[in-house]
């Protein structure tokens, strides 16, 4: 650089990073990661015990199912070999980490204004012109928020939600009607529900749609730079994209 050339302002040059994620999020995250792993590995072997799904208060061999879910394969359960009381004693262990990781993260997101500041989801977001742009955006594998890079878009506000006011507590409430030993302490808690076997059937619901989301967020971490998505993870800090170069049109 030319030594009569000024420096440029730091105050006015844009920051090439931002800090994204707090540690509360990340913590959780990676918890997370390790809970629902071995969540739904052990949740497959407990399936596989009786692969059938009703709605009501009973279900047995005999009665007529609603689905008939496939027999997973040994390298997708935890464990690899078929042990129903073991798969119980991971599966109920990890949904105390499950529950009170959740109880955890939702008081440490409304102290720190995470909920208020990156997930709340503003009416103009949700107009129909909005949420196709996005979706067309995200077609064209352009995962970023133009007007604030830093910010999640559209589909990915509603997603997270989904995932964290809807689908994981729904899997905690169910989990626990199905408890015969919640049953006897909370009996209405299973009405709601209609019934043990609607429960469970819920239950597997919710978590064939985290399944789905984890899908979905693991592809889109892939195509968005996995390097960066991950490390933003665990440092908090994320890299900003670079804008786009607009070539100006010649003069006439």
């Amino acid at each position: 650089m030319d030594e009569s050339e000024p420096l440029p302002d730091p105050l006015l040059t844009a920051p090439t990073t931002v800090y994204r994620h707090t540690l509360a999020t990340r913590l959780w995250h990676w918890v997370n990661a390790v809970t629902i792993f071995v969540m739904i590995g052990s949740g497959l072997t407990i399936l596989n015990a009786h692969p059938h799904l009703y709605w009501g208060k009973y279900g047995a061999n005999f009665d007529r199912p609603w689905l008939d879910t496939p027999h997973w394969p040994a390298w997708l359960t935890i464990p690899s070999n078929y042990n129903l009381a073991l798969a119980r004693r991971w599966h109920l262990t990890f949904a105390l980490v499950l529950g009170f990781g959740l109880l955890f993260f939702m008081i440490a997101s409304l102290l720190n204004r995470h909920f208020q500041r990156d997930l709340r989801v503003r009416a103009k977001e949700v107009a129909p012109k909005h949420l196709i742009a996005d979706a067309v955006a995200h077609a064209k594998f352009d995962f970023h928020n133009h007007d604030d890079p830093a910010a999640y878009n559209t589909l990915q506000k509603l997603s997270y939600v989904i995932t964290i006011f809807v689908l994981i507590p729904l899997m905690i409430l169910t989990g626990l009607a199905m408890s015969p030993a919640m049953d006897a302490a909370w009996p209405w808690l299973l009405d709601i529900f209609g019934g043990r076997q609607s429960a469970r059937s819920v239950h597997f619901i919710a978590a064939a749609g985290l399944v789905g989301f984890i899908v979905i967020h693991l592809t889109l971490v892939i195509l968005a730079g996995p390097v960066g998505e991950v490390m933003s993870m665990i440092t908090g800090r994320w890299k900003l994209p670079e804008a786009p170069v607009v070539e100006a049109e010649p003069a006439e």
